[in-house]
């Protein structure tokens, strides 16, 4: 008789990430379609799909400290600079690549979990407030220590070398950051499974309980503040080895507000949603290009109108998103997928 449906016979199966085959063969299509993008890609959309496999990274992480542990942080933006800054002054003394990007993710852990501290005294609307602090002083530091991160001059980066073979094209250095960002997302869902993401659901729901049941806030506040800016960095010097070139005003508060929009329209929780919130906001700059150079031939006027509404465009489906759809794209993927499994069956 042929089985219909999943039937586990262990936990662990039941807990695999993938767990059925069908699940196995949809992602290894979908990695075959990633690696073959330089092959049939231009350089311009190749860019494009850098910056989102970098959002991506830095989207997970603020999703594994926000969405899953509950913690709001307002300064991930300036964490991705602190990463960006130490794997580029790491890397300028001649380090190797994934020793600099190594030692910038444990500097921005470092600095994240100092300015962590406060989350066991402060939470909701006050840690934000506080973290914001965080973001304004990493700002200032940015800008002011020059002899570390060249001021407002901003900081040089030569292109990651591996073996002596130099990534210095939007091609090549793809297939180095969808490895680290393949990386990162595995292990951000790895540690949603194990026993400190359990601890940081439980923070998160509420926190006086979780406390009741023996689990040390302090300690686990701290672990997310730590994993989450350590990825954060990452993210930064990825960043910092593809532009080749860095500047305070890249780490300012706007990238921190996009990464909070990022895990809002993808889904608050999921490390899917994340990377549907990264997609979405990295394309849609993109997407209001498009329209306005279509229209540029077409009506001037009204191109020479939305060019100055993006940021308002932005805003719009940020409230949109709350309003209608709060748990974001995640949940829309579920209902389509429920859908298409029930399909031509209602029930």
């Amino acid at each position: 008789m042929q089985k219909c449906g999943l039937f586990y016979t262990s936990y662990a199966a039941e807990d695999a990430l993938f767990p059925s085959r069908f699940q196995k063969g949809c992602l290894a299509l979908f990695f075959a379609a990633l690696l073959a993008c330089p092959l049939a890609l231009d350089a311009y959309a190749i860019s494009v799909l850098n910056l989102i496999l970098i959002a991506v990274i830095g989207a997970v992480s603020l999703n594994l400290l926000t969405g899953m542990c509950g913690q709001m942080s307002l300064g991930h933006g300036a964490f991705v600079g602190v990463g960006a800054y130490g794997a580029a002054v790491l890397s300028n003394m001649g380090l190797p690549f994934f020793a600099a990007l190594l030692g910038g993710g444990l500097l921005a852990a470092m600095v994240g979990m100092f300015f962590g501290i406060p989350s066991l005294r402060l939470k909701g609307i006050y840690l934000a407030i506080s973290t914001l602090a965080a973001q304004l002083i990493l700002e200032y530091v940015f800008l002011h220590w020059s002899g570390f991160t060249g001021g407002a001059n901003g900081l040089p980066v030569e292109p990651p070398q591996i073996f002596g073979y130099s990534f210095d094209s939007d091609a090549s250095i793809f297939y180095l950051i969808l490895g680290v960002t393949t990386l990162s997302v595995l292990a951000v869902s790895n540690v949603a499974r194990c026993r400190s993401g359990r601890a940081f659901v439980a923070i998160r729901d509420y926190h006086q309980s979780a406390e009741n049941v023996g689990v040390n806030l302090f300690t686990f506040k701290l672990q997310a503040f730590g994993f989450s800016s350590f990825l954060a960095g990452i993210a930064g010097g990825l960043w910092a080895h593809y532009t080749m070139y860095i500047t305070p005003e890249q780490f300012s508060i706007s990238l921190s507000v996009s990464y909070l929009a990022m895990i809002i329209i993808g889904g608050m929780g999921s490390v899917l949603g994340s990377i549907f919130g990264a997609i979405f906001i990295t394309l849609l700059p993109e997407a209001l290009n498009l329209i306005t150079t279509g229209l540029a031939g077409i009506a001037p006027d009204m191109s020479a109108l939305i060019i100055p509404m993006k940021e308002g465009v932005f805003g719009l489906m940020l409230v949109l998103f709350l309003i209608f759809e709060p748990e974001g794209l995640a949940r829309k993927w579920r209902l389509t997928k429920a859908y298409w499994k029930l399909y031509p069956f209602a029930y």
